[in-house]
């Protein structure tokens, strides 16, 4: 499976991930599935989705919304399916998820930009593609 991995010591607060994640999904909101904030020692610090091996957000979803992908690992999410109740919003335990800026029905979260692969399973993130210093980066985990 592969991961997101990011090297806080390169990182600059740049903001290009961020931007790369929007255009990536063509946000009509503007909206980032990740973000970057400033830990307490004024250093920059990406956050962005885990796909945990335990994800709070599936056990939490009401109707199945939020789903663990098995082959990929990932932690997918189904718009049609998600019924706006924000408890995948208030599960998980790094904040990651929230709703969109515009409509507040659809959850903002990361799918390891799967939309922009053939085969709608692996592709590089758009963010790990953009970041010029190299501090995102994908690598394969067990």
């Amino acid at each position: 499976m592969k991961r997101i991995k990011i090297d806080r010591s390169l990182c600059i607060g740049c903001l290009t991930c961020v931007t790369a994640c929007i255009v990536s999904h063509q946000s009509e909101s503007s909206d980032a599935r990740n973000r970057v904030v400033i830990d307490s020692g004024t250093r920059p610090a990406p956050i962005f989705c885990r796909h945990c091996e335990h994800p709070e957000c599936t056990y939490t979803c009401m109707t199945g919304a939020m789903k663990k992908d098995l082959e990929t690992g990932y932690v997918t999410y189904d718009k049609e399916h998600c019924a706006s109740c924000y408890m995948c919003v208030m599960s998980c335990p790094y904040g990651v998820l929230k709703p969109d800026s515009i409509s507040h029905l659809e959850i903002m979260k990361c799918n390891m930009c799967v939309h922009r692969s053939e085969d709608g399973k692996t592709a590089n993130p758009m963010c790990v593609e953009k970041c010029p210093m190299h501090a995102i980066t994908l690598v394969e985990v067990n």
